[in-house]
């Protein structure tokens, strides 16, 4: 049947096919019936016809609670090609699709890398379209993977089309698809295409249909057919009248028939002999194919090789909401009996067969969720599980179990459903407490109110005390990282230490160092410190437990070291797939490597960070990142981009007051001030850190920016100011020996104390300043300009010559700047600063281009990315012109393996 009234959208679709190398792909979204299906069938001709592979999948209802159901209905006519994956990869998606049991649920992530790999590789055989219809009904863990992909071949020959209804939330809507919404046909469009399909009608009765059809295709063709339920167009909604007109087909069949026709609609497989075997079963006789038949003959099934489907979902949902409660559990119990060389499926059918409390059925559930290769589908299982438990004890513990997951996977409004559903019956305090934790666990708990800390403190004493460490850990955890993000005070952070200390686990346990950091930066930063010094060469075994340890580190202002547990953290996070732990490590290490001077290689990190945190939906995370970005654009003179990026994550941080993200925002205005000479600017900026009635202030970072602050207080004569906040400090930095603390100590005091300016200048310059070259330079900087004004010109230009040179190296655009005016008013030019390789790249481009000079595979540079070795081709293609290289061998030279600056 032609389409009528879609010609722009064919258009769009045909240029979809037919385009360029790099595709993209459309979410098609619009009301059951809109005609959605058509489009798609419609571009799967056109693919055909300009020499596209069409793969393609579908969502269906009953199989939402199977994980990565579609995407091994998708990829199985690829799966020869699977044995050239990578070995992790490869094993990550054998698992998920069932072909193997590595142990083990694999990550989303990893499954989607695995995913994308194995479709690029065989576009570059012969371009793709994937096609996933009803993407609503789609299992949530192919969902995600569908989404990854579709965010990763814009520079594919790979097309992809997704259709969803209106209304219905799925990760394909945040998977950067162009939008076509359908809306209903236009009068003359539906006049004509009901003229098309029934072109027998009376006058009277066409009138009826187009008013009953509201321009939908679907009912337009199908309605015809039943005009029984035409008298009054409002009785009822469109999508209930052609359930009921499916009905009313279904309803003039064989019984035997209208038999098959509901076990089809309950099976959550599209096979033909499952639907006969279990037919079988419910009229006690043999079922040969001809029973579907008259189905087939009344426009309800389409019958394939070996498959039976329904022409429409609509058909499938009528048949199932119209049969009665005990045909429908009869035919649940004929399919459980079919599937018992299939457990999950066998339980998930008597599961559906069971209409009251069955503790056995929520037991074999429970092995269901925990065999589940992925938390949606064992959070579906645990909560039917809970549905059918006999106790209100057992049925809690299912609930929250289940909640607990939902947490894991990120999915806050299951949790609180699942948390509310718990709280409602009766429940010990053991679950309580387990509910009062749970929901603690989004965004830090950024959003909650400061005496919420108190009160987790309070649980994580109780729990410890009732014979739980590990748990009392997990919830102290949660309340320390709050510490972080807002301010308790004193006597909750002291409360919280009492209760860390009184823990029965070992003092080098990271969790217990990351927990008091977090808590006592200052009381416990020599402790911290040491066992942090003790454990660096140790890195790289877990890198949870190195990720925990870099934000330790960070805490207690040990950059080097936070650099450098980060550094090893993110590899081992990046193979296992684990990233919403990513851009947490690369926050850090971004911070650390910017602190210590490496603004290319913060760059990147921030980079990847921010758009990773965007992508796993950790919005502080995202505008932490974005601050850290704001800091390296300040440093780097790049005053405007500077302005644009503190701006963007100011608005994240004020929504929420997340002190941390406003903190950076200031830091990095006073550092671009300061680059731009607006010194009176630069000082109120940064002393806004220092307040604590300032949105902005914050605990940790005020001790970590002295040496800035001292710097835009000298040249805004405010070194009064300066001396009466370090005065205020005194018992906080005379209590840690954090590195940043005390090198920002010594540069103060020899900007304060003027009679003695040279002998804290020569002492700051002879303490261990190896991996510092940032503040080695600044200390030269102040150094030289202080003797160029006890005329001691010539002494001056070493140290202004130095601070040049380190800053040009550095790429401190601005602070260049300032040693070159001062190095004239000396009476010494300066050559002019030839852009580094690293100026001429995007921060992405250069994680790229380091990658491949250091030997790195295009394979195994898109492994560590999360890209298809295509897209890292198209990028050095791109790079090779902005270096002025011609091959990947002439990388190393440009770009030379950097040092850990820990080790």
């Amino acid at each position: 049947m032609p389409l009528f009234g879609r010609e722009t959208e064919l258009k769009n679709l045909g240029v979809l096919v037919d385009g360029p190398e790099e595709r993209g792909g459309i979410l098609i979204q619009g009301a059951a019936g809109i005609g959605k299906s058509a489009l798609v069938d419609a571009t799967v001709a056109a693919a055909a016809v300009a020499g596209l592979r069409v793969l393609r999948t579908a969502g269906v209802e009953a199989e939402q609670n199977y994980a990565y159901a579609g995407l091994h209905r998708l990829l199985y006519p690829l799966r020869k090609a699977m044995a050239g994956l990578p070995a992790r990869q490869y094993d990550a998606l054998a698992t998920a699709l069932g072909l193997s049991d590595s142990g083990g649920e694999p990550t989303g992530y990893l499954v989607g890398l695995a995913t994308l790999t194995l479709l690029a590789d065989a576009a570059g055989e012969q371009p793709l379209l994937i096609v996933a219809e009803d993407g609503h009904w789609l299992d949530s863990a192919t969902a995600e993977v569908l989404a990854f992909v579709a965010r990763r071949v814009d520079t594919e020959p790979i097309a992809l089309i997704a259709t969803v209804r209106d209304g219905i939330d799925t990760p394909l809507a945040d998977a950067e698809l162009r939008l076509m919404a359908l809306e209903p046909l236009s009068d003359e469009d539906a006049a004509a295409l009901l003229d098309h399909a029934a072109p027998e009608l009376s006058p009277q009765l066409r009138h009826r249909l187009l008013a009953a059809a509201h321009g939908n295709p679907l009912a337009l063709t199908e309605l015809p057919t039943a005009t029984g339920d035409l008298d009054d167009p409002a009785a009822l909604p469109l999508t209930e009248r052609l359930e009921r007109a499916f009905t009313a087909r279904s309803t003039a069949l064989p019984a035997r028939t209208r038999t098959a026709l509901l076990v089809a609609a309950l099976n959550d497989s599209d096979s033909i002999a499952e639907t006969l075997s279990a037919t079988s079963i419910l009229i006690d006789s043999p079922a040969e194919l001809g029973i579907l038949t008259p189905a087939v003959d009344a426009r309800l099934l389409n019958l394939g090789p070996g498959t039976v489907t329904f022409r429409h979902p609509l058909m499938r949902s009528a048949l199932i909401a119209t049969a009665t409660p005990g045909e429908r559990a009869r035919a649940h119990h004929a399919l459980a009996d079919i599937l018992t060389e299939h457990p999950d499926r066998h339980i998930w059918q008597r599961a559906a067969a069971t209409a009251g409390p069955d503790e056995q059925v929520a037991r074999d559930l429970e092995d269901v969720a925990g065999r589940a290769r992925h938390r949606s589908s064992a959070i579906a299982a645990l909560e039917r599980a809970a549905d059918l438990s006999d106790n209100p004890v057992r049925r809690a513990d299912r609930l929250l179990c289940a909640a607990e997951l939902a947490v894991d996977s990120g999915r806050r409004d299951t949790a609180e459903r699942l948390v509310l559903a718990a709280r409602a019956l009766p429940t010990t305090p053991r679950h309580e407490a387990t509910a009062a934790w749970l929901l603690s666990g989004f965004d830090d708990g950024v959003r909650e109110a400061p005496s919420r800390i108190a009160e987790l403190a309070t649980l994580s004493a109780e729990v410890a005390a009732d014979g739980h460490p590990d748990a009392a850990m997990r919830i102290l955890w949660g309340a320390a990282m709050r510490c972080f993000w807002s301010e308790p005070g004193p006597d909750t952070r002291a409360a919280l230490l009492a209760i860390a200390d009184a823990l029965p686990i070992p003092d080098d346990d990271p969790r217990l160092i990351a927990v008091t950091s977090w808590v006592a930066p200052f009381e416990r930063g020599e402790r911290t410190l040491d066992r942090l010094r003790a454990l660096a060469p140790n890195t790289g075994h877990n890198p949870q437990l190195d990720r925990l340890l870099g934000s330790a580190a960070h805490q207690v202002g040990a950059y080097d070291l936070a650099a450098h547990f980060s550094a090893a953290a993110a590899p081992g996070l990046r193979a296992t797939g684990q990233l919403g732990l990513l851009p947490r490590a690369l926050t850090v290490q971004a911070c650390s490597l910017t602190r210590l001077g490496d603004l290319a290689s913060a760059a990147t990190a921030a980079d990847e960070a921010a758009a990773l945190a965007c992508e796993t939906r950790q919005p502080f995370i995202h505008g932490l990142a974005t601050a850290i970005h704001g800091e390296i654009a300040a440093l780097q003179g790049d005053f405007p981009r500077a302005a644009a990026l503190t701006d963007h994550a100011e608005r994240i941080g004020l929504a929420s007051g997340a002190r941390p993200i406003l903190g950076m925002v200031q830091l990095a205005r006073g550092l671009a001030a300061l680059g731009a000479g607006r010194y009176d600017d630069a000082f109120a900026d940064l002393r806004r850190i220092y307040d604590p009635r300032d949105p902005s202030y914050s605990l940790s970072l005020r001790a970590y920016v002295i040496a800035e602050l001292a710097d835009a207080a000298n040249r805004a004569g405010q070194l009064d100011a300066l001396r009466d906040l370090l005065q205020d400090m005194e018992s906080v930095v005379t209590a840690t020996p954090s590195p940043i603390v005390h090198i920002g100590l010594r540069y103060a005091r020899a900007l304060l104390e003027t009679d003695a300016a040279e002998t804290h200048f020569t002492t700051a310059l002879a303490a261990d300043l190896i991996a510092w070259p940032a503040e080695r330079g600044r200390l030269h900087l102040a150094y030289g300009e202080w003797l160029r004004r006890q005329r001691r010109v010539i002494e001056s230009r070493t140290h202004l010559r130095t601070a040049r040179e380190t800053f040009d190296a550095l790429g401190f655009a601005a602070w260049s700047a300032r040693a070159r005016l001062e190095l004239r008013s000396a009476g010494e030019s300066s050559p002019n600063r030839n852009p580094d390789a690293r100026d001429r790249l995007t921060p992405h481009e250069l994680s790229i281009a380091r990658m491949a000079a250091q030997g790195l595979t295009n394979r195994e540079i898109g492994q560590r990315l999360y890209l298809s070795h295509r897209t890292v081709s198209t990028h050095l293609h791109r790079i090779f012109p902005k270096l002025g290289v011609s091959a990947r061998a002439d990388l190393a030279a440009l770009l030379p393996a950097e040092d850990d600056p820990a080790i």
